[in-house]
């Protein structure tokens, strides 16, 4: 695929933005912008270097995708990903059905099913996974009490962030807190689903 703009999975976080420009870089590349998700360049990607980019992207946990339902995908992932663990102060009031819907320019069912057929659970779902490994990361640096997070969060309560947080990891936040030895207790935010 020729084009002035390749999209990348598994890009979730300003690290990977670094490393894929790096790798365009290497390839000598001009990028006019590298984001989370998404390449733009300054001409059409000369075919005869894609499977070199496709080597560098792998080997760096990257993959080009092609497909549009996928494209699709890995921006409503990307916009969810980054509001939650990207934005400081985390916007507690955010609408997600509005604000996917007009940051991808498509109806929000639509997006939703899409979501729904490939992921497996539901857009809102996923959503949840994501704020429960927010609150992991706030549990497992300890800087905020349980209410803090709850606030933060925009949980109604500490018992909605607790009945929450026990439904999708299994144990309650001060549980939680208690097994931080476990060194699987944290997840990849590319690997949430």
């Amino acid at each position: 695929m020729e084009g002035k703009q390749l999209h990348i999975k598994n890009m979730v976080c300003p690290r990977c933005v670094m490393v894929v420009s790096e790798i365009f870089g290497k390839l000598g590349v001009k990028t006019l912008s590298v984001e989370l998700g998404e390449v733009k360049l300054a001409e059409d990607f000369p075919a005869d270097q894609l499977p070199k980019l496709d080597e560098l992207l792998y080997q760096n946990g990257f993959e080009r995708i092609d497909n549009r339902k996928v494209q699709m995908m890995e921006k409503i992932k990307t916009l969810i990903i980054n509001s939650i663990h990207h934005q400081d102060p985390y916007n507690t009031n955010i609408q997600w059905s509005s604000f996917l819907s007009e940051s991808l320019n498509y109806d929000y069912n639509y997006i939703s099913s899409l979501f729904s057929s490939m992921a497996g659970i539901t857009i809102e779902q996923y959503i949840i996974r994501q704020k429960m490994e927010k609150v992991k990361e706030y549990l497992f640096y300890d800087q905020l009490s349980v209410k803090e997070i709850a606030f933060k969060m925009g949980f109604s309560s500490v018992a909605h962030l607790s009945n929450q947080f026990k439904k999708v990891i299994g144990m309650s936040p001060s549980e939680f807190k208690k097994s931080l030895e476990n060194t699987q207790s944290r997840k990849s935010l590319d690997q949430i689903i």
